[in-house]
C-alpha cells in the first residue's frame, strides 16, 4: 500500500471512528455532567421543575407519570432515543418550540456522554 493510500484510508477510518466513539458516551463523565440537569431533573422517577429521567429511553415524549408538560412537548410525542434526545439536548427551542426547557448542551461528546448516562437510569 502506497504511503498516499495509507493516509487516505487513515483519514477515512478518522472519519468513521471518531464520531462513533462519540456515539457510544461515557456514562461516568455523564453522571458527572449530569449535576448541570439535577436542579430540575432528578435521575429517579421523582418529578421536580422537569420530569423524573428514570426509563426517560424508549418513553414517548410528554408521558412521565404525573407531571405536567408544556402542550408543545406533548405535541412532539416522539420516543426518546439516542437520536432524539442528541437534537433536543442540543436545541431545545428549535426542536420542540414552545418547550419550557430552555438549557442546551452545545457541546456533542457531553451530550453524548449525558445520553450514555440516561441510558443507565432504569425506571425499576
Amino acid at each position: 500500500m502506497s504511503h498516499i493510500h495509507a493516509l487516505s484510508f487513515a483519514i477515512l477510518l478518522s472519519t468513521i471512528i471518531v464520531p462513533l466513539a462519540h456515539a457510544g458516551g461515557d456514562a461516568g463523565h455523564g453522571k458527572a455532567l449530569f449535576g448541570r440537569c439535577a436542579a430540575c431533573h432528578s435521575a429517579t422517577t421523582q418529578n421536580k421543575a422537569g420530569p423524573g429521567l428514570a426509563g426517560l429511553f424508549g418513553r414517548e415524549a410528554g408521558k412521565a407519570p404525573d407531571f405536567h408538560y408544556s402542550k408543545a412537548m406533548v405535541g412532539y410525542a416522539k420516543h426518546w432515543d439516542d437520536q432524539t434526545l442528541d437534537s433536543f439536548l442540543a436545541a431545545p427551542a428549535k426542536t420542540v418550540p414552545g418547550t419550557t426547557m430552555l438549557a442546551a448542551v452545545p457541546n456533542a461528546s457531553e451530550r453524548a456522554d449525558i445520553i450514555a448516562y440516561l441510558k443507565t437510569l432504569d425506571a425499576h
